[in-house]
């Protein structure tokens, strides 16, 4: 048997190595004949479809390309699509080849040129090659001509008046395939590339810093258009108000994107657009065309985009020839840098997430101005999920819940995302059902009424499938036209002029459908009742907008609810709210805790929504898994529903520009409190993608064990035995201790920079100073003095925290915690926390202080000596608890310290005085062993003392696991 894997190995090296040497052979052969005839090659009568069929298709089919389709794939899976070409002017209107993985991913583009073309010196073969791969948001394309060969970087923003040699990687001639065959095999031959070594290439050579991507490109060129049409809309149409004039230019601007990405892919003449740009008389109005064409394409379309009866707005306006001059040329080659035939609609919604965060208001005076939405300033900006995450939710819910079923039964499978935004996950669950009908119509060899004669879905089937099983809803009107847009515009893919005068003059029915059914726009959270008890109709409703599931979606609801929920709710905090809907939302939501999140409240109303057996997956903050205010509804969640999977991705930010850490959850409408919940920790983007997790499985159950039901996600079970151990005898540190950040300086004050309270040089009323960054396990040091003006600062704590002994604790955890005793009342920074014992607060006048001893026995924590307290604190057991039950970030808070467990003593009992004393006299030696060490001058002294250091550490340690009756193997557990 060994003998037989030996020879089956080495028969698989003989097999590749000939696959490698029949393509060198060939190539071979091609360089040759081309080196023989190379002047008949070069005569300018030798064209372009010559030069592909005799030399670029024959060099990529020796490296293992299926170019001709030999194994008769469908349309959509075709490795090598070739493009027909449209010539209009200068302009080309699709590349010459696009090469794919399976499934349909673009690896890269091809444009053939004539041998006659110098590759090297043009400008438009190099602008084409790369307006194409940006636009289509691939990292590399390339030009030939056989003769030439050159690689360009498609990361970086063409621009007309580049160079040839703008962002080529590099550059090889015929007479150098021979001696270079090693890197054109091991980066462009399919073996290669479906084992990772063309991605291996790309990221070595593109994605330098300062790159355009194309949808910030995009988002750009929107705003840019936006305050065009806004400015000319809002002069020359004085009685609009804001809601009409937010309409209007979203209106003008989506139809006018959408008919110019009708036209690059074929389905509309090119150029129609500029036709509008000529006016029949001097007087004449581009509006006014354009509106002629708005007509035309609602008759031909069918969609909402267009609905001219629905829209008292649109016939009336009057905008600047000079300004639709102006939009529309740069929607043109070459001022253009987009090529919509290849930019993608997600690319497209990306761009669109951003610039539905602004809204047009309008001046006293009746000026345009565009602001950020309160909302988004709020919630720190717009945050567009990543296409990996959105392809994951759908994967494992729209994907699971079409297992095994038929096209019929797949019908009745109903998918909402009630925070649609632009689109994003539904044109995802889209793409899925379009990708699984088209895949399964191929298997089952039944083409007559859903496939084209070329392999294709076909008209009638994708719009069935859009108006069967997408929905979603927004607050934001602008936010559910463009999730119209997108998903019309994915609905019209591989569509052509020739299908669509088909299916107008033999099916007698509109190229697309009307979505006013399936997407609605509305508050998600709010209902009707959100009204009870008030007499009059109010303006309220304008921000709000109450919305009724049951009535706008009736069929769904006769069917039991939705079968899927997908999404990335918004995250805000509902105290920034306004008053009536916080209370609303507290009066509504049993979730509704303390200073709660919106996303919280999403969860619970989306659950109401979901059909029995149904599935609901989001991408929400990690806090979700250990705050408090998500307490309340992770009961809820584990007695009542299956959790699924829970994918944490903590270790690294999916959003870019966004400090918050998330998890991706899934939840099945189903009550099995003794499931196992399958927990994946991933730990980068890369490993994301590549699929590379660690996993293991908990007990739903087990989660009620953890303090505030908290959802652990690291593979401790046998700490979560630990966790409940460390709690059966111990008090909250909040018992003992008040835990309060220093003082926040300079936020009350126009004074600027700490320099301004921070001093050198002692002068008399200033106060000694010290920050987080000072301070060490058992020692700590001075920063300065402190000009100390309470009116002055943001949060101007009251001088008991700081003129107290006290415990104090960087709020960092860069290593472990920190913690250090103060005995010298130092004021500090909002970067430090500070542990006062209640007992030492009794005449304390601040509120904050007050608040604690109403809610406390202040007695119990007198007996507590801050040196035992601190032994604990610094000990390994309390960093594990907090690395593993209490940490979501790097940030230690004062309701993390807050729930430290510490062991309780019974002082009426000697033998627990005893421990606590034991632990108080250890911890004397540490610290004076810190205080001679940070004297010490002399090397062998300091080594001395960092032993005798590190041994009563261990002391210390020892003797804290003893007081929470940790076994020997459950320390072990605990030392890692």
């Amino acid at each position: 048997m060994i003998i037989c894997k030996f020879e089956a190995l080495n028969s698989l090296k003989i097999n590749l190595m000939v696959s490698k040497e029949t393509a060198y052979n060939k190539i071979s052969q091609l360089v040759t004949r081309f080196s023989e005839q190379i002047g008949s090659y070069k005569n300018t009568d030798y064209n372009e479809t010559l030069t592909r069929r005799d030399f670029i298709d024959p060099f990529f089919k020796a490296l293992g390309w299926d170019m001709d389709n030999e194994e008769g794939s469908a349309e959509a899976y075709r490795e090598v699509i070739h493009e027909d070409k449209i010539k209009v002017g200068s302009a080309t209107k699709a590349p010459d080849y696009s090469f794919r993985l399976a499934g349909g991913k673009r690896l890269f583009f091809v444009e053939a040129k004539k041998p006659s073309i110098h590759v090297k010196e043009e400008i438009p073969p190099a602008y084409q090659i790369r307006r194409y791969g940006w636009s289509a948001k691939l990292p590399i394309s390339i030009v030939t001509d056989f003769e030439e060969f050159a690689i360009y970087d498609c990361t970086k923003k063409p621009k007309v008046t580049d160079k040839a040699s703008t962002a080529r990687i590099k550059y090889l001639t015929y007479k150098e395939y021979l001696t270079e065959f090693d890197f054109l095999w091991d980066t462009f031959s399919k073996e290669r590339v479906l084992k990772g070594s063309f991605d291996k290439f790309v990221l070595s050579d593109t994605g330098k810093k300062g790159t355009a991507t194309v949808d910030k490109e995009f988002l750009e060129s929107l705003n840019q258009w936006r305050k065009l049409l806004a400015e000319t809309i809002s002069v020359n149409n004085i009685k609009l108000n804001e809601e009409k004039l937010n309409f209007a230019v979203q209106q003008t601007l989506d139809r006018i994107i959408f008919l110019r990405i009708c036209e690059d892919r074929g389905v509309e003449p090119y150029e129609k657009l500029k036709y509008c740009l000529n006016p029949p008389l001097k007087e004449g109005s581009v509006y006014k065309n354009l509106f002629i064409y708005f007509e035309e394409a609602d008759r031909k379309y069918n969609s909402g985009l267009f609905d001219l009866n629905k829209d008292d707005v649109s016939h009336k306006l009057n905008i600047d020839n000079k300004v639709l001059k102006t939009i529309i040329e740069e929607l043109y080659y070459p001022v253009s840098p987009y090529e919509f035939s290849v930019l993608s609609v997600e690319i497209l919604g990306s761009a669109y997430e951003q610039f539905l965060g602004k809204v047009i208001r309008l001046t006293p005076s009746h000026r345009a101005k565009i602001e950020e939405k309160p909302e988004v300033r709020k919630a720190g900006g717009v945050y567009y999920t990543p296409q990996y995450i959105v392809d994951y939710i759908v994967k494992n819910t729209v994907g699971k819940l079409i297992e095994s079923k038929t096209p019929k039964e797949i019908e009745k499978i109903k998918i909402v995302d009630p925070a649609c935004g632009s689109g994003s996950f539904l044109i995802g669950a889209y793409q899925y059902l379009l990708d699984w009908h088209l895949s399964y119509y191929m298997g089952k060899g039944s083409r007559e009424k859903a496939l084209t004669p070329d392999g294709r879905l076909t008209t009638a089937e994708k719009k069935k499938i859009l108006i069967n099983n997408i929905f979603g809803v927004d607050i934001d009107t602008q936010a559910t036209e463009v999730t119209k847009l997108s998903l019309l515009l994915k609905c019209m893919e591989g569509e052509t002029l020739a299908s669509i005068q088909q299916t107008m003059s033999f099916m007698q029915e509109r190229i697309l459908p009307t979505l006013e059914n399936n997407i609605k726009s509305g508050n998600s959270l709010i209902d009707m009742d959100f009204y009870e008890g008030e007499l009059e109709f109010s303006g309220t409703e304008r921000k709000i907008k109450p919305f009724n599931w049951q009535a706008a979606f009736p069929e769904v609801f006769k069917q039991g609810g939705f079968d899927c929920v997908i999404g990335n709710p918004p995250y805000v905090n509902i105290e920034n709210l306004g008053s009536k809907s916080k209370e609303y939302f507290f009066r509504k939501y049993k979730s509704c805790i303390g200073r709660t999140d919106l996303y919280i409240v999403f969860i619970e109303k989306n659950l109401q929504n979901l059909k029995k057996g149904g599935l609901l997956s989001f991408i929400i903050p990690f806090a979700f898994t250990n705050q408090k205010y998500g307490a309340v509804l992770r009961k809820i969640l584990i007695n009542d529903f299956t959790i699924n999977q829970i994918v944490d991705t903590s270790n690294y930010l999916i959003f870019e520009n966004a400090m918050v850490k998330n998890i991706i959850i899934l939840i099945k409408n189903e009550t099995n409190i003794k499931n196992e919940t399958n927990i994946k920790v991933i730990s980068s983007m890369n490993n994301f993608i590549d699929n590379k997790f660690t996993q293991h499985n908990i007990n739903q159950e087990l989660f009620l064990e953890l303090k505030d039901n908290r959802f652990e996600t690291k593979p401790y079970i046998n700490g979560l035995k630990i966790n409940n151990k460390l709690w059966v005898n111990s008090i909250p540190f909040s018992d003992i201790c008040l835990v309060a950040y220093g003082a926040r300086l300079n936020h009350k004050t126009k004074k600027i920079g700490k320099e301004n309270y921070i001093h050198e040089k002692f002068i008399k009323g200033y106060k000694p100073f010290l920050e987080g960054k000072n301070i060490n396990r058992y020692n700590f040091y001075q920063n300065g003095w402190l000009d100390y003006t309470p009116s002055e600062h943001y949060n101007s704590m009251f001088k008991e925290l700081f003129e107290n002994d006290k415990l104090i604790c960087i709020n960092v955890v860069k290593d472990r915690l920190r913690f250090a005793f103060d005995n010298e009342k130092y004021y500090n920074s909002h970067t430090v926390l500070n542990c006062v014992r209640i007992d030492k607060l009794i005449n304390a006048s601040h509120v904050s202080a007050k608040k604690i001893l109403n809610n406390v026995d202040w007695k119990i924590s007198q007996n507590y000596d801050y040196f035992y307290l601190l032994g604990i604190l610094n000990s390994f057991v309390i960093n594990w608890y907090f690395v593993n039950f209490l940490s979501e970030s790097l940030h230690f808070y004062p309701n993390d310290a807050k729930g430290l467990p510490i062991p309780k003593i019974d002082f009426t009992k000697p033998a627990e005085k005893k421990k606590h004393d034991e632990i108080v006299k250890h911890v004397e030696t540490m610290l004076e062993l810190n205080k001679e060490l940070q004297k010490s001058k002399l090397p062998a002294e300091q080594e001395q003392l960092k032993q005798r250091i590190t041994y009563t550490d261990k002391k210390i340690d020892a003797l804290v696991y003893e007081l929470y009756g940790l076994t020997e193997e459950e320390i072990k557990v605990v030392e890692g």
